[in-house]
Order: structure tokens, then C-alpha cells, then sequence
């Protein structure tokens, strides 16, 4: 996948919202969405009217964003979607939530998705007992993630043992303890929090 290299906060600005793609500095006075909520450069704050494309546009660059993907493998899930059953921009969002990196950062274990990626890519899960280091594995209702043996000594996970479970979505559920975390359930759209138009999208990939 493509990385990208500039500030992460331009990102947040130039999707008008707060993207949180930089862990607990999203929640602090040194955002720069807070400091400075217009589009990056000269003339950002000044855009004309967006149309229609250019708002279903945006929608899909905010949520590939939010969620860390590039184009083609964000077309894939919009295809996946599609195929199954019930409303598609749904299923597509869905199939997003179920990604492993984004799992481990709704846990608590990563502060940011891009943080959460990082620690599956270096190994240091597994799903039912077998290792994964892909980002993109899609879980299954039932599923139980844990940090490997050899891994839960290392001081990160040592810290996450201390740390308070927060606002758990309702279909995961994770003990610090044990380092340990279950698929309760397969994520509705209720149970999805982020500010995103899906069906935006779908009008989008559908023309």
C-alpha cells in the first residue's frame, strides 16, 4: 500500500472533520482542525460551492482515509458489498469495522488505526490461535484476538494490561488482563460511530 508522508493533519482540514488519525493529539488543543477548520492552502478558506460528484467525492476520500485504504482495495469492498445481502453501503462499512487493524484500535490496543496496523503488520496477534500480520484480514463473529505469548512481556502491552476499558463498540469486547478480545457479533450500522454518508459512496461507484 501507498504511504502517505505528509502531515496527517492536512487530511482532517481538508475533509472538513476530524479524521483522528493521530491518536490522543485529536483530543487534545494542539489539533489542528481545532486550531485551523478550513481546507489547506491559500485559498482554503474561501472554496466555491461543491456539486454533487465533488460531495460524494469527498465522502469517498474521507472514509478510505479515516479507515487508512488506498482506491483499489476500497473499490473491492464497495464490490463485496454489493454481492451480499442487505443494503450496500452497510455491508460495505461493515466489512471496513471488520478489518483486523481497525478491530485492534477499537479495543483500546492501538491509539490510532495507523498505530493499530502497525502492530499487526510487526506480528503480534493472533486469531484463533494463529498468527495474522494482515491488516486487512476480515474477522468473523466468534473470533478470538489475543497478543501472542511471546509478546505480552514487551512494555506497550504491559501498559494496556493497566488501562481502563473505555466505550467498548457492543459487538467486540476486550479483557487488558489477558490481553484477549472476542468478536461478540457482526457490527450493524448503529454500532458504527464514524460521520459517514455511506450511501453517498454507493451513488458515487454506482454511476
Amino acid at each position: 500500500m501507498a504511504t502517505y508522508r505528509d502531515s496527517k493533519c492536512r487530511l482532517c482540514r481538508r475533509e472538513g472533520a476530524k479524521l483522528f488519525l493521530k491518536g490522543d493529539r485529536c483530543y487534545t488543543g494542539k489539533c489542528a482542525f481545532e486550531r485551523r477548520p478550513v481546507a489547506p492552502g491559500a485559498h482554503g478558506a474561501g472554496r466555491k460551492k461543491v456539486s454533487e460528484y465533488g460531495l460524494q467525492l469527498r465522502e469517498k476520500q474521507k472514509t478510505k482515509r479515516i479507515y487508512g485504504v488506498q482506491e483499489g482495495q476500497f473499490r473491492k469492498y464497495y464490490e463485496m458489498a454489493d454481492r451480499m445481502k442487505g443494503i450496500t453501503g452497510e455491508n460495505m462499512l461493515s466489512l471496513l469495522e471488520r478489518r483486523l487493524d481497525n478491530v485492534i484500535y477499537r479495543m483500546g490496543i492501538g491509539a490510532s488505526r495507523a498505530q493499530a496496523r502497525q502492530l499487526v503488520n510487526h506480528a503480534h496477534f493472533s486469531v484463533n490461535g494463529r498468527t495474522v500480520n494482515v491488516p486487512s484480514y476480515i474477522v468473523k463473529a466468534g473470533d478470538v484476538i489475543a497478543v501472542k505469548e511471546n509478546r505480552k512481556k514487551d512494555k506497550y502491552f504491559e501498559q494496556i494490561k493497566t488501562m481502563k476499558v473505555g466505550n467498548m463498540p457492543k459487538w467486540l469486547e476486550f479483557d487488558p488482563e489477558k490481553l484477549e478480545g472476542k468478536i461478540l457479533a457482526l457490527p450493524a450500522r448503529e454500532d458504527i460511530d464514524s460521520q459517514i454518508a455511506e450511501h453517498m459512496i454507493v451513488e458515487l461507484y454506482s454511476k
